[in-house]
């Protein structure tokens, strides 16, 4: 442990433990009031025949919609279009139609998520580092696993709802 050469000196170890919280309690307040908000972006991906294309990531369970991030210099739709092409190896498409941005606040995070439907995809999937699966799915039958929120923003859409406010 850090502190272990000052067993000798308690005062001193209790001084550098309060340095330490305190440091640790300012940097977390800084963070709270500075922290940056995020942009992303998601796909409802339609091939020609309606099918829903969802990913598996290698990193976190279940099915999702294929997105990332979105880079300041990027629109909504140029990142939604380089994200398809590099996580479901998209070779053409069809209309792109933006649905809405929700909000996403896990661990109290500023993220915002632009969610479009993406139609007529032809893709030719290679798994990755990051992506394991990308497979079309019939709306009316998605597999076991598809996340909650997956599950919300397909029933949205087939619904002819906008996006609810908050991913």
């Amino acid at each position: 442990m850090v502190f272990s050469r000052f067993r000798s000196s308690p005062v001193v170890a209790a001084a550098i433990a309060g340095a330490l919280r305190g440091y640790l309690a300012i940097r977390t307040v800084g963070w709270f009031v500075t922290r940056p908000q995020t942009r992303g972006v998601r796909a409802i991906a339609l091939t020609a025949t309606g099918a829903v294309i969802l990913v598996r990531h290698s990193y976190l369970p279940g099915w999702h919609l294929p997105g990332g991030g979105q880079a300041r210099s990027e629109t909504a739709e140029a990142a939604l279009l380089r994200e398809l092409r590099e996580e479901i190896g998209m070779v053409t498409h069809g209309p792109v139609r933006l649905l809405g941005e929700l909000a996403h606040r896990p661990n109290y995070r500023r993220d915002t998520v632009t969610l479009a439907v993406v139609e007529a995809i032809d893709f030719a999937f290679q798994p990755s580092l990051e992506i394991t699966d990308a497979v079309a799915f019939d709306p009316d039958d998605l597999p076991a696993g598809t996340t909650s929120a997956t599950r919300r923003r397909i029933a949205e859409w087939r619904a002819a709802r906008p996006p609810a406010p908050n991913w």
